[in-house]
């Protein structure tokens, strides 16, 4: 299984980006997609997550109404819009795939693949 992210890169405050997640070596629509992501110094934490079918998001209070996500079960990817970014949006993303169907989920000990992470640099 491959989980590889991508489309981070250095931005000023306000700006956006559009990070991608492409899958390979699973069956993309039995998982369940989420983004969490790591500061210097700070433990992991989580962005959003995504059902199977796409249809139903959840996300941290910290992104809501500026972050999307989405996924294209079509091409095996899922994605992150982010728009308004903050400084303090800084920080290496990841993407994660769960076998679990439930949505309402933040936690990262149950995810059962992890991409290697694209950084996002948000200058002030």
């Amino acid at each position: 299984v491959q989980l590889q992210a991508s489309g981070g890169g250095l931005v000023q405050t306000g700006g956006s980006l559009r990070l991608s997640c492409a899958a390979s070596g699973l069956t993309f629509t039995t998982y369940t997609m989420a983004w969490f992501r790591q500061a210097p110094g700070k433990e992991r934490e989580f962005v959003a997550r995504i059902s199977r079918g796409g249809t139903t998001t959840y996300y941290a209070d910290s992104v809501k109404g500026r972050f999307t996500i989405s996924r294209d079960n079509a091409k095996n990817t899922m994605y992150l819009q982010m728009n308004s970014l903050k400084f303090e949006d800084t920080a290496v993303y990841f993407c994660a795939a769960d076998r679990s169907s439930s949505v309402y989920v933040a936690s990262a000990s149950g995810m059962d693949y992890w991409g290697k992470g694209t950084q996002v640099t948000v200058s002030s």
